[in-house]
């Protein structure tokens, strides 16, 4: 009995430490975020904190201007890859940083990278779970559906935020959809967005003067009174804009159904 029990012990063992080891990339990630937030650096990604370092970033960006771009673009996707909700403030200061076109073909970048370490953080981790669990579940049918039209639907939750940025991250992996499509969903959908956040960003100079001077003439604390309200970038008609790109996105979908459909 024990020559044949051992083995399959030592089988058991070996499946249950490979499928724990799938986890690692998804429990480094988590375990990155939670230190982060431990030791306050967070806050940092504020823009109370962009004002404050104002001069010391354009003088960095005056003498170590590629150096600069690599820590935007490192500290952008890092912050990504955590799911640290400080998406808006990193694109300002792109469009503050280095103008409304650079800053947005940075942001762009750098968001689309950090998209791409989740994705392949939690295709590794959850893929084979999540496929076992939904065999021969109505799930399974969504799950095909979704692969099968990715890019479509890919496209549409990135132009029209329904969903945090954070959470579309999470899911396109698991369901199986392929690395390329995903990509470049992700790369065209966050397009519209990343540069009206970066256009924005670019005239940032003038309000930080102004809200500065404000602030010398009540004698306020500085990060009492520095601020910015991210929600003032989405107008009515910029909206509406993002929503019919997204509808115009699903128009494949749409078209494949009804080529589908038996007269």
């Amino acid at each position: 009995m024990p020559l044949v029990s051992e083995p399959t012990e030592k089988s058991t063992l070996a499946r249950s430490l490979g499928a724990a080891w799938r986890f690692w990339p998804v429990a480094l990630l988590a375990a990155a975020a939670l230190g982060v937030y431990a030791m306050g650096w967070h806050r940092y990604l504020s823009f109370p904190m962009l004002a404050e370092s104002r001069d010391a970033l354009h003088a960095m960006l005056a003498e170590h201007m590629v150096l600069t771009v690599i820590l935007y673009v490192v500290i952008y996707a890092a912050t990504v890859a955590l799911s640290l909700p400080a998406g808006a403030i990193l694109t300002l200061a792109g469009g503050f940083l280095f103008g409304w076109l650079w800053g947005g073909v940075a942001a762009v970048f750098a968001a689309t990278l950090g998209a791409v370490i989740v994705y392949l953080a939690t295709r590794s981790a959850f893929r084979s779970f999540l496929l076992e669990k939904l065999e021969d579940t109505p799930l399974d049918r969504f799950r095909k559906g979704f692969r099968d039209d990715a890019f479509s639907y890919l496209l549409f939750l990135r132009l029209v935020p329904v969903f945090p940025f954070w959470l579309v991250n999470l899911v396109p992996g698991p369901l199986g959809v392929s690395l390329g499509t995903y990509t470049l969903a992700t790369l065209i959908g966050i397009v519209p967005g990343t540069f009206a956040f970066s256009i924005a960003g670019a005239g940032l100079d003038s309000v930080i003067a102004a809200q500065t001077a404000d602030c010398a003439a009540e004698r306020a604390p500085r990060d009492a009174c520095l601020h910015f309200d991210v929600s003032a970038i989405f107008t009515p008609e910029l909206i509406a804009g993002f929503i019919a790109l997204g509808l115009l996105a699903l128009v494949p979908i749409v078209v494949k159904r009804y080529r589908k459909t038996p007269y």
